[in-house]
């Protein structure tokens, strides 16, 4: 099985964050024109699938979800997550290289 290129995981990256972020705004958005709004699980899933920077920089600039405990607890959770796959893949491919 070939390994994917680092090149198109960064296009992935940059894709996924770009999204995430986007779609804190249009839910701002939405959620201020009193229209039917992006789900928490969809932000969340963005930011689970990789977003999670650009969902907390889109929260961020927008000031959108600071407020709701349940959802920023959620999102701390899937970003701790990351951290700790991300350090136990680094290790695990530090360990086997060569």
């Amino acid at each position: 099985m070939p390994a994917i290129p680092l090149e198109y995981a960064a296009y992935y990256l940059i894709a996924v964050n770009f999204v995430a972020f986007a779609s804190f705004g249009i839910d701002k958005a939405l959620a201020e024109g009193g229209r039917r709004r992006i789900s928490e699980d969809a932000l969340l899933t963005w930011a689970f699938i990789g977003g999670t920077p650009g969902a907390y920089a889109g929260r961020h600039l927008f000031r959108h979800k600071t407020r709701k405990r349940s959802f920023s607890n959620a999102l701390h959770t899937v970003a701790a997550w990351q951290v700790v796959l991300i350090a136990g893949a680094a290790y695990y491919f530090g360990l086997h290289q060569g």
